[in-house]
């Protein structure tokens, strides 16, 4: 029921920006409807036992071929929930102007249940089934880690694509969010928290948004809340707190909070619950034991980076954020989007702020499309011109450069510097752009304002192809 309701809100919220567009009534269902949800059940010899399996990959739109999504491992997965995601990242790479189509994928199933190396059995098993149906390709259907996987599943998709294909050049690009040493890129596990952080800086740089949201000053010293501490809510959480200088006053994990006025030590408090699965008995903090009430905790901006649903008619109307940033996929239902929107609650919609894990997933099928680093030609020469620079300076002034500058002159950038500015001009620019078609078309939020920019860029692409 919860992934059907999540699936209706997302075709709620697409037809609620239709109203801004001039999209025809028949594109727009071309648009709406996934291409194929493709269901697959497959065995599996674990413990002396064959073991059945069910998992789908959803291809919401080919637009643009391949189409990008990422495959979770989760035993609450559902097709409306993969179909619903699907879509979400249609959108999502359309706001961030990657030639991708939408795809995604899941396996029912919970990873704790089963060792590391039943796992890699599984998820080998997995991807054979979906890349005999050209389902995982690096030119048409490119996976990435989700919800229950993450690297190293990768790395036996990619290792099992090229089994079955080992003269394909590119193979190494049929999958997205690998190990480093395996043709993964060097800042992929840190991007969707990352962006988190870019677009917050870029909506704290428009003083109007800010004072609409009743924000005074810098994003320095803000409290902030965050629900989930996974991959995308630690790193999200940590960068704030290192380099913008907030405080996290709240982590909300499925089986408690711990709450800190002055702030939390995010590292600390990672470490802890690795260690101990649960947030009770840190001294880092307040442990309370019902985590999902704190949702509705005073701090300026709420961050929820875990499962979706999470922000209902149930609580909508007492969250005290001034800010809510969707790091997690759904988290507000359709009806509590509309009471937050009521009541001038300004919220950084999923599409535009959890794109980065996407951006950089295109980075890395570039690079292995490409076979070399970024940065790799340009280094010594851009060295040599720095060099030739200061040379020319320190002769023209008569003094030397202070040591510590022309370090980092000559250093200059490194793949994860590239990496970082790319993705930081992506988020920047959505957040611009998105914010411009509000102003420019009237409409009252960033989400709608988000679906139609999102929605007139996937009409202009099927029109281009004559559709």
């Amino acid at each position: 029921m919860v992934n059907q309701d999540f699936l209706n809100s997302t075709n709620k919220l697409f037809d609620q920006a239709l109203s801004y567009t001039d999209i025809s009534p028949d594109l727009a269902t071309r648009i709406r409807v996934s291409n194929s949800t493709y269901t697959i059940n497959f065995g599996v010899k674990l413990r002396d036992e064959i073991h059945t399996f069910t998992g789908w990959r959803s291809v919401h739109s080919e637009h643009f071929e391949p189409a990008k999504g990422g495959i979770r491992y989760d035993i609450n997965a559902s097709q409306e929930e993969v179909e619903a995601l699907a879509a979400l990242m249609t959108y999502k790479c359309a706001i961030i102007e990657v030639p991708y189509g939408g795809s995604k994928g899941a396996l029912k199933i919970n990873p704790k249940d089963w060792t590391k190396v039943e796992i890699e059995k599984i998820t080998r098993r997995f991807a054979q089934e979906l890349i005999k149906r050209d389902l995982i390709h690096p030119a048409q259907n490119v996976p990435a880690p989700d919800v229950g996987t993450g690297a190293d599943e990768m790395a036996w998709i990619a290792d099992e694509y090229r089994r079955i294909h080992p003269t394909d050049i590119n193979a190494l690009a049929c999958v997205t969010g690998k190990p480093t040493q395996k043709g993964g890129l060097v800042g992929r596990s840190e991007a969707t928290g990352r962006g988190v952080q870019y677009i917050i800086r870029e909506f704290f740089r428009h003083e109007d948004d800010c004072i609409k949201a009743g924000f005074k000053g810098s994003l320095k010293d803000k409290r902030v809340a965050i629900q989930g501490l996974g991959n995308v809510g630690y790193h999200a959480a940590k960068f704030l707190q290192e380099e913008d200088e907030c405080k996290i006053v709240c982590v909300m994990e499925r089986n408690g909070a711990i709450i800190n006025p002055d702030g939390l030590d995010i590292e600390k408090i990672k470490q802890y619950l690795s260690e101990h699965g649960s947030f009770e008995g840190c001294n880092e903090g307040k442990f309370e034991a019902n985590s999902s009430d704190f949702l509705c905790m005073e701090c300026d901006i709420l961050i929820p980076a875990a499962r979706e649903n999470v922000i209902n008619e149930s609580n909508a109307q007492e969250i005290k954020a001034k800010l809510i940033v969707e790091a997690a996929n759904g988290p507000i239902t359709f009806e509590a989007d509309e009471l937050l929107n009521e009541r001038h609650v300004t919220i950084i919609p999923d599409i535009m702020a959890n794109a980065g894990g996407v951006a950089v997933s295109y980075f890395e099928w570039i690079r292995n499309l490409r076979h070399i680093r970024f940065g790799r030609l340009e280094k010594r020469r851009n060295a040599f011109q720095f060099d030739t620079l200061i040379s020319a300076i320190e002769t023209m002034t008569g003094k030397d450069m202070p040591e510590k500058f022309k370090e980092q002159f000559m250093e200059g950038a490194n793949e994860i510097d590239l990496v970082r500015s790319g993705l930081d001009d992506m988020m920047s620019e959505a957040y611009q752009k998105i914010r411009q078609s509000m102003i420019e078309n009237n409409i009252p939020n960033l989400r709608t304002a988000a679906y139609k920019v999102a929605l007139d860029r996937i009409a202009t692409s099927y029109d281009s192809i004559g559709l």
